[in-house]
C-alpha cells in the first residue's frame, strides 16, 4: 500500500494544522479516469489517529483488488482531528489557550470540510468537489462525518458508512454513564511512558483492554499515538488526557450527529455497522437509533459478531469486509459537490 502525508496550513480564519494521509496501490491507478471511482474520506475515534484505520485499509484494497472485483476505489484519504494524532503535535501550543480547550465533534467536522474545501492548490492539492467521495467514520469519526452534512457549504457524498457512532437518538441523557466512565479512565490514563515498547508491553497484557486488538493496531498506535516530549523525557500521548477530557464532555456530539442523520438517510445511502458486543454503547441506545418507527432508514445494518466498540481496532479484516460490500453496491455517482 502506497502512502502520501499532506498538510493544510493553518490561515488567518483557522489557525490549526490539518493533517492527512492518502493511500492507494497501483492497481487503483487505472481508475483515475473514472468518475464514479470512489475516493473514500476516513475519520478517526476518540484518542486515536488517522493511521489506526491503516490495517482496515489494507485489509480493503486487498479484496479490491482481487480479479472479478465489483468495487471501483480510486485511494482513501485519512484525516486527524486536529487535537489527536500528528496535528496535535503540530497543534500543541494553540491547544492550550482557552479558546481551543474544549475541542468537539463538530470541530472535527469544520476541520474536515475545510480541509476538503482547500482546493487543489493548497492542503491535499485535490479538487475534492470533483471526486465521488464516500464518507467513513468510527465513533467520534462517524458522529464527525454525520454533522459534516450539516457543515455549509457541505461536501457531497455519494455514500456514508457509520462504524459504532457514539450518539443517541433520546438526548445525551441515555450516554451520561458511559460519559462519566470515559472522563474518568482519561484522567488516570498513563499520559507518560518510558518508551514505545513499553507501552505495547503494558497494553499486550491479558487484562488491559487492548490485548483484543489486532496487532497492526498496537503497533500503529505505538508508533503514531506517541511524540517523544524532550521537557519530561518520555513519550507522552498525543491526545493528551484533557483533550480526550474534552471529547467525551461534549454533550452536544451524541446530538447533532443523529439530527443530520434523519435528514442525510433520506438522501444519501447510509451503512450502518455495529459490535455485537455492549462493551460501551447501552443495547438500548442503539436500539433506539435504528428503531424503524423513527423514520430513519439505513441502506444496510450489520452487527459483527463477538466484536465491541472499537471495530476498527478489533477486527478490521471483518470490518474492511462489510465496508467492500457496501461499497461494492451499486449507486448514483451524486453531482458535483457544493464545496
Amino acid at each position: 500500500m502506497l502512502v502520501e502525508s499532506h498538510t493544510l496550513q493553518p490561515s488567518s480564519e483557522y489557525p490549526l494544522f490539518i493533517t492527512a494521509k492518502r493511500y492507494w496501490i497501483p492497481e487503483f491507478e487505472r481508475n483515475v479516469s473514472n468518475p464514479s471511482a470512489q475516493t473514500l474520506i476516513i475519520l478517526h475515534s476518540t484518542s486515536f489517529h488517522k493511521e489506526s484505520w491503516e490495517p482496515t485499509v489494507a485489509d480493503l484494497f486487498r479484496l479490491a483488488s482481487q480479479p472479478g472485483s465489483k468495487s471501483l476505489i480510486r485511494e482513501a484519504w485519512a484525516i486527524d482531528c486536529p487535537n489527536h494524532g500528528e496535528s496535535a503535535n503540530l497543534n500543541h501550543r494553540i491547544l492550550t489557550e482557552p479558546g481551543f480547550a474544549n475541542f468537539s465533534c463538530e470541530k472535527y467536522a469544520e476541520a474536515v470540510r475545510r480541509f476538503l474545501s482547500a482546493g487543489p492548490n493548497h492542503g491535499a492539492h485535490v479538487a475534492f468537489s470533483k471526486r465521488n467521495l464516500v464518507g467513513i467514520g468510527h465513533s467520534l469519526g462517524a458522529n464527525a462525518i454525520l454533522i459534516l452534512q450539516n457543515i455549509q457549504p457541505a461536501p457531497t457524498f455519494s455514500m456514508l458508512i457509520i462504524v459504532e457512532p457514539m450518539v443517541s437518538a433520546n438526548g445525551h441523557e441515555p450516554l451520561d454513564s458511559l460519559r462519566d466512565k470515559l472522563v474518568e479512565s482519561a484522567r488516570k490514563r498513563q499520559a507518560l511512558w518510558p518508551s514505545r515498547e513499553h507501552l505495547k508491553t503494558s497494553f499486550m497484557k491479558p487484562k488491559h483492554s487492548a490485548a483484543k486488538w489486532d496487532p497492526r493496531v498496537l503497533d500503529s498506535f505505538a508508533a503514531h499515538a506517541l511524540h517523544w516530549n524532550p521537557e519530561l523525557k518520555g513519550f507522552s500521548l498525543l491526545c493528551t488526557p484533557q483533550q480526550e477530557v474534552a471529547m467525551y464532555l461534549d454533550e452536544e456530539g451524541v446530538i447533532k450527529p443523529v439530527d443530520a442523520l434523519n435528514k442525510v438517510c433520506h438522501i444519501t445511502p447510509v451503512h450502518l455497522i455495529l459490535g455485537e458486543v455492549s462493551d460501551f454503547i447501552p443495547r438500548k441506545v442503539q436500539q433506539a437509533l435504528i428503531d424503524p418507527t423513527s423514520g430513519r432508514r439505513f441502506a444496510s445494518l450489520t452487527t459483527l459478531a463477538n466484536v465491541g466498540h472499537l471495530v476498527p481496532q478489533e477486527a478490521p479484516a471483518l470490518l474492511a469486509s462489510h465496508i467492500f460490500k457496501a461499497l461494492s453496491t451499486s449507486a448514483p455517482v451524486p453531482s458535483p459537490s457544493r464545496l
